[in-house]
């Protein structure tokens, strides 16, 4: 019992030293509820539509001039300019006004009706992964409608049936099915990684931070005191408050993304209270951890911060962890997003039971137990270290 109230009293000291202190309102609620807002309504289409292509026809045809109407109703695409050269649409590629452009030369359309297959060509930028992907596909399918339409009229004059050219001209028909995500929508694969990722970064600093800072104020010895030197009782009363306000943003960002803007989640309610739970606990315990390797706010802060940005990329979201070399794919396995979005993936979003992603819960686990093997150290630092700015 009177741990309980060392607890409450502690956790009564936090609540003051937050509502004084405005970077934790701001890194708690502000950064959080802005960084949700922005990721969701940024990609709210769920595809990038209407990038910016241009055209460089000198055939200058109506079948040429079919095929440019035809790219340009397009949901991706929209043929915004037309160049009189190929060198002058390559400088406004360079020069970032337009993401690609189709060249038809002269005489595409008489050796397209004489079958002498031309030569078509597309330039596309892949600077950006996903506009350059997008855009490759609607220049590729306007190519193939060009030679089709031409031998489709061609069949058809001749007196073959519908059926007999569709056979020809697509011997292979590919019914395609994007499991639990039909619409392709970038919005549902990369928020559920970006937002809980920066979540993810502002719970590593404050917890570094908070911990520190009992050190940099001074106040470490009185901290301590209140719990009868008991670091472990001083840590959950200090950690509790933030610990509450944190679930209660990761519930909310929950909530919005998969019961208001309706992302797919298979796997129903309980996979996702769980996965919001591991996430928020292994996060602060991380926080914890690096701090009592390195008690040392400004040093275990810049880790925190590292830790998080790179987190990001061995999540395996954009590219396959897979595909990376095998020390990077061990390597990976050492940032706690990473497990967040494999359960994420199998549990959330495919409905696979947890048996599946035993492991990634067992990591998230063992995240949460790491400060066990720190906290004499955080003691230690907070009875007898120095501040050092």
């Amino acid at each position: 019992m009177n741990t309980i109230k060392q607890i409450l009293r502690i956790a009564a000291r936090e609540i003051g030293i937050l509502r004084r202190n405005h970077i934790y309102f701001f890194a708690m609620v502000v950064f959080p509820l802005l960084v949700t807002f922005f990721f969701t309504s940024l990609m709210n289409d769920g595809q990038p539509l209407e990038m910016p292509v241009g055209v460089v026809d000198l055939d200058n045809t109506s079948t040429t001039r079919s095929l440019i109407r035809k790219l340009d109703a397009f949901e991706s695409s929209k043929v915004v300019a037309h160049y009189p050269s190929v060198s002058e649409a390559r400088q406004a590629i360079q020069r970032n006004k337009i993401y690609a452009f189709l060249y038809l030369p002269k005489g595409t359309t008489s050796d397209l009706l004489s079958a002498r297959q031309p030569k078509v060509s597309f330039y596309y930028s892949m600077t950006s992964v996903t506009s350059g992907s997008l855009l490759y596909r609607d220049l590729k399918t306007i190519t193939t409608l060009g030679s089709a339409a031409v031998g489709s009229a061609t069949m058809t004059a001749k007196g073959f049936t519908e059926k007999q050219i569709k056979t020809f001209l697509q011997p292979i028909s590919i019914d395609l099915h994007p499991i639990n995500n039909p619409w392709v929508d970038y919005n549902v694969y990369l928020s559920n990684m970006l937002i809980p990722g920066c979540l993810m970064l502002f719970i590593f600093l404050i917890t570094a931070y908070s911990i520190g800072t009992e050190l940099k104020f001074k106040d470490s010895k009185e901290w301590l005191a209140m719990a009868d030197n008991n670091i472990h009782v001083a840590l959950i009363g200090k950690l509790l408050p933030q610990t509450l306000i944190f679930l209660i943003i990761m519930f909310a960002f929950l909530f919005y993304t998969f019961d208001i803007l309706g992302f797919p989640h298979q796997g129903g309610t309980w996979s996702i209270v769980l996965l919001g739970l591991l996430t928020v606990f292994s996060a602060q315990a991380f926080g914890v951890f690096i701090f009592g390797l390195m008690p040392s706010l400004r040093m275990s802060m810049s880790i925190c911060s590292l830790w998080a940005v790179l987190s990001f990329t061995t999540s395996g979201t954009a590219f396959p962890l897979f595909a990376m070399d095998s020390p990077i794919e061990a390597i990976a396995q050492l940032f706690p997003l990473r497990h967040y979005y494999m359960i994420y993936q199998i549990c959330v979003f495919n409905g696979y039971p947890f048996t599946d992603a035993w492991f990634n819960i067992m990591a998230l686990l063992i995240f949460i137990c790491l400060p066990i093997f720190t906290v004499k150290n955080i003691k230690k630092a907070m009875l007898e270290y120095v501040y050092i700015p």
